[in-house]
């Protein structure tokens, strides 16, 4: 059985696997809700926004450093008084889903967030994906609204779910 290991992503080191990954999820389901294929200079721009925001891009690699899952969150909405609520996503390469990878992935961001002083993580997931409401919900996150009919894509309209899950940090919030 092969060694699962989380790992801090890099541009150079992971771009093209995660590139892979959201192509995959593009063109095949609706847990992304592009139509389009992304090219590898988007990989440059949504790195450096994690960099450039300090959001953690966490991945798991198996023994033979191949990229099996990886997760980032990064800002709710742009508005100050978010600063302490983030949106999360994890995508898990196609033939590693339902083993487990999303979940160490999940686990390992939830962490990063508390570290980071987080309090509200909020993930936005298709209402069809119930590998993805199903893990949400064994890490203790709650369904906290519906928006129904908010995206159409392969023919029909999709209805988006919102998980939340809050973290008891930060120990002393400020506003401003």
């Amino acid at each position: 059985m092969s060694q699962h290991t989380l790992v801090p992503c890099t541009f150079e080191r992971h771009a093209d696997a995660i590139l892979a990954i959201f192509n995959d999820a593009i063109l095949h389901s609706t847990a992304l809700y592009d139509y389009a294929r992304r090219d590898r200079q988007s990989m440059v721009t949504w790195f450096n926004a994690k960099i450039a925001g300090n959001f953690p891009v966490l991945g798991l690699e198996d023994d033979h450093g191949n990229l099996l899952a990886f997760g980032s969150y990064g800002m709710f909405r742009a508005w100050p008084a978010y600063k302490y609520t983030v949106e999360h996503s994890v995508y898990v390469h196609a033939e590693h889903r339902g083993r487990g990878c999303g979940q160490r992935v999940m686990q390992a961001l939830i962490a990063a967030a508390r570290e980071n002083d987080v309090h509200a993580m909020v993930g936005a997931i298709d209402a069809t994906n119930a590998g993805s409401i199903a893990l949400h919900a064994r890490l203790g996150f709650q369904h906290v609204g519906t928006l129904p009919q908010v995206g159409f894509k392969f023919g029909r309209w999709l209805d988006l779910v919102f998980y939340q899950l809050l973290l008891d940090t930060p120990t002393q919030p400020v506003d401003g």
